[in-house]
Formats: structure tokens, C-alpha cells, sequence
């Protein structure tokens, strides 16, 4: 385990997925990370790779030829090596091995850098192409929070709060976890989505097109709270395991496919690309 301490926030890494597994604010003393129930949902804040969501088939098809690929990818379970650590800084790396070229043609750095610098941690994802030709790709973030914050609260307490006050629009998913070409509207009052027991009884809400880049966790009953900032993200997905304490803030770049038939890999929709030899790096931010 890692650990990044300030005067104001302790944060916790372990090197399976180079997964958040505590974010402590010294000063309230809440722990504002999901604690990974495992008869809920077993998982803290997992990272996101080479996919995002559920590809069709379970397999992603690359130069004419399929490779199995599960849901989100395999960077969940996959062992990371520290490469630098600080008091207030960590940086983790995944490189392409025999177990990831066998669902993953190509040969890369995957790396997740941790900073934090008073109260906000900030997330940066650096792939690394060492192939020499363009590597495709879809990265993001899982991080679940917990709500409520203290114990005498309830969940209905707590609602999101968006940057801007916009229309927003889910992109429906099928059971199998598939888009299904359909939309749906999600209402919201004065920039707020209240948190309640069956917002996800139809699996996430995903938007797609969103004008705010950040989203707040907030309580009715006092000011402590939680921002997730994800300028460089146009995708997000909004979910919580129903009857879970938590709710997660997913900036993607990348999605789940649409039912229908598999398309190449590199026409998957969001699809991002780095170039021969080259470096992609994007980040973004939890502050609490």
C-alpha cells in the first residue's frame, strides 16, 4: 500500500490496479472513499483500460482479429509497480506483458500518477506507445464515494450538483450492458440530481454531451462536500450498486459499444489514439 499524506488529506494506493483505496480528510475526519463491501460491490476506485464498459462479444477486434476482452478492461487486475513516490506524489506503471498481449496487441506504458497538494487529488493517466504504428485505446475512471458522510445522515440527504444548469440526457443500456440507441431524460432542479434509493434501478446514467466539466456531491444538512473536475473528459457515467452507500463519478474516455454488430477497434465510438512512439496524457481532479 502507498500512502500520500498533507496537513489536510491522507490518500491510500494499492498496487492491484493502481487503485485508490482511501481518501481521509484529516480535518473533518471523513473517509470519503466506498470501503469495498464486498456483499455490495467489491471494488474502491478502479482505473479503466484499454476499454470502457462492455465490448460486444466480450472481445475487441483489432487488425481483422478478435481478443477477448472483459468489461472495463484489464487494468483492475493487474498487478502496477511503483516508479516514483513522494511524500505527496506516486506515480504507477502497468507495462504490455505475455498476459496483456494476449487480449491486447500492443506494446505499451500505462501509467496513473497521484499528487495531492492540500485538499485536492489530482489523477493523471499517461499512455505510452512503444509500438511503431498508432495504438488505440479508451481510458477512465470508477471512483465511488461515500454517502452519506456521517452516520446520523441519510442517503436522500445527499443530491449531485452540476457545473452549469443544462438539459440533461442519459444514453439508456441495455441488461447486458450495451447502448441500445436510446435516450431518456434526467431532470434536475436549480443544477441538483437528488441521490435516492432507485436512481439506478436501470443501471448508470451515462451522458455524453455534457456542458458542466465538473459534478459535487452535496448534503442538505451542512457545507462538507466532494468535486469531481474532469475538463479534458466528455463522457461521464453517474452509478451506484442499488441499496449501495455510495455513488460513483465516472469521467470516460471511452464508452460501452451499442448493440448491433462488433466494429474494428479503432471505429469503436470515443476511441482515442496515440501516435507511433508517442506519449497521451490527460487527468483530472477530486477535491475535497
Amino acid at each position: 500500500m502507498t500512502t500520500l499524506e498533507n496537513d489536510f488529506i491522507k490518500v491510500s494506493i494499492r498496487s492491484q490496479g493502481a487503485e485508490l483505496t482511501s481518501i481521509y480528510n484529516k480535518q473533518t475526519g471523513i473517509e470519503h472513499l466506498w470501503q469495498a463491501d464486498p456483499a455490495v460491490w467489491g471494488w474502491h476506485a478502479p482505473n479503466l483500460f484499454p476499454v470502457v464498459g462492455g465490448c460486444l462479444d466480450n472481445q475487441i477486434i483489432v487488425d481483422g482479429k478478435p481478443y477477448p476482452m472483459e468489461r472495463h478492461g484489464f487494468t483492475r487486475q493487474s498487478e502496477f509497480t511503483v516508479i516514483e513516490a513522494t511524500p505527496t506524489k506516486a506515480c504507477f506503471s502497468l507495462k504490455s506483458n505475455e498476459k496483456t498481449r494476449a487480449v491486447y496487441p500492443y506494446e505499451f506504458d500505462f501509467q496513473i500518477e497521484y499528487q495531492i497538494d492540500n485538499q485536492v487529488l489530482t489523477l493523471i493517466y499517461r499512455v505510452i506507445n512503444r509500438e511503431d504504428k498508432r495504438m488505440y485505446f479508451s481510458v477512465g475512471s470508477h471512483p465511488a464515494f461515500a454517502v452519506p458522510f456521517f452516520p446520523n445522515e441519510n442517503y436522500e440527504d445527499y443530491y449531485l450538483e452540476f457545473q452549469n444548469e443544462e438539459p440533461l440526457e442519459r444514453h439508456m443500456l441495455s441488461t447486458k450492458g450495451y447502448f441500445t440507441g436510446e435516450t431518456e431524460p434526467v431532470l434536475t432542479v436549480d443544477k441538483q440530481l437528488p441521490l435516492t434509493a432507485d436512481l439506478f434501478n436501470d443501471d448508470a446514467l451515462v451522458f455524453k454531451n455534457l456542458a458542466s466539466r465538473s459534478v459535487t456531491i452535496r448534503s442538505r444538512n451542512h457545507d462538507q462536500a466532494v468535486t469531481v473536475s474532469f475538463p479534458a473528459f466528455p463522457y461521464l457515467g453517474i452509478w451506484a450498486k442499488p441499496g449501495g452507500k455510495f455513488v460513483c463519478i465516472e469521467p470516460w474516455l471511452g464508452c460501452a459499444d451499442r448493440e448491433g454488430t462488433p466494429v474494428p477497434f479503432e471505429e469503436k465510438e470515443a476511441i482515442q489514439h496515440v501516435e507511433p512512439n508517442g506519449l497521451f496524457e490527460t487527468g483530472y481532479t477530486i477535491g475535497v
